[in-house]
């Protein structure tokens, strides 16, 4: 697996980092992951090896105020100018350009945590430009107990673990994960006060039905989670997300929930088995 290295000029001006990663035979189609919250997408560079050997090309971005979309640390968390909905834009970019160099092989959108969210937005607009959603530590943004006049603060998610071995326990069972993350200089922050601003005030379309009914009702959605990821509070705040795509009829809406996972499936001590089971499924929505 070989990873190349890209950027392309926002509509704000900014320089926004993103990486390829070639299937090594015939591709079958793309994944686009959009990353969460207080990371970056070299994180998920043991999924696109996984995805690769299953025949899957995958792009990924650094979101604004994240990875090497920032050119020093005080932008950490800030997303500039456009704001969240630049952010999102961003990801419409990335898929136009993996298209256009690809030759146009169908696309799937994976969006975790912060990024799930940005996915929900982002397929209000744009589904026709994909041919599958993948939605990875989710909820029903309304359900959420957020004050969008505070900064971010990740650590608030560890109290479900506590007494906890890091504040950083509520992403994974596996220690060295988290550990890894902890130790990364780029991980572990939340986004700015005006950042946080910017994403609320384009939430209440995530939630609003005649946006969502402006999805393409033949695309498919897969859900997935851990069933002890305090963003879904067991459960409780995803599965009305997946009762609103079906309400919108959208028939084929898919939910997998893993007993005892935490917020970071894909880095769960059972990843393996999650990542089959994500491959099993994008084989699917590729063949239609």
């Amino acid at each position: 697996m070989r990873r190349e290295d890209f950027s392309f000029n926002s509509e704000d001006g900014l320089e926004i980092a993103y990486y390829r990663w070639r299937a090594p035979t015939k591709a079958a189609g793309i994944v686009q992951i959009a990353h969460g919250m207080g990371e970056h997408s070299l994180r998920y560079a043991h999924v696109a090896e996984f995805l690769n050997q299953a025949g899957f090309h995958v792009y990924a971005n650094d979101h604004r105020g994240h990875g090497r979309s920032v050119k020093g640390r005080e932008s950490l968390g800030d997303f500039g100018e456009a704001g969240w909905n630049g952010l999102v834009a961003d990801m419409a970019t990335l898929t136009r350009l993996a298209r256009t160099r690809e030759g146009r092989l169908p696309v799937i959108l994976l969006g975790h945590s912060m990024g799930s969210f940005a996915a929900q937005q982002y397929v209000l607009d744009n589904s026709a430009q994909i041919a599958g959603l993948v939605l990875s530590g989710s909820a029903a943004v309304d359900k959420l107990s957020i004050d969008p006049s505070q900064e971010a603060d990740l650590t608030a998610f560890n109290r479900a673990f506590e007494p906890a071995r890091t504040q950083h326990d509520w992403l994974s069972r596996d220690h060295a994960a988290v550990d890894a993350y902890e130790a990364d200089p780029l991980c572990g922050f939340g986004i700015n006060k005006k950042a946080m601003e910017t994403l609320m005030a384009s939430a209440i379309r995530l939630i609003d039905p005649a946006a969502i009914a402006q999805i393409r009702q033949d695309l498919p959605i897969y859900i997935f989670a851990g069933d002890k990821d305090p963003i879904n509070h067991n459960l409780e705040w995803l599965k009305p997300l997946a009762e609103r795509y079906r309400g919108a009829g959208i028939a084929n809406v898919r939910e997998k929930y893993y007993p005892e996972g935490r917020h970071e499936m894909l880095n769960e001590t059972n990843r393996d088995e999650v990542m089959r089971d994500l491959v099993g499924w994008l084989q699917k929505a590729i063949a239609g």
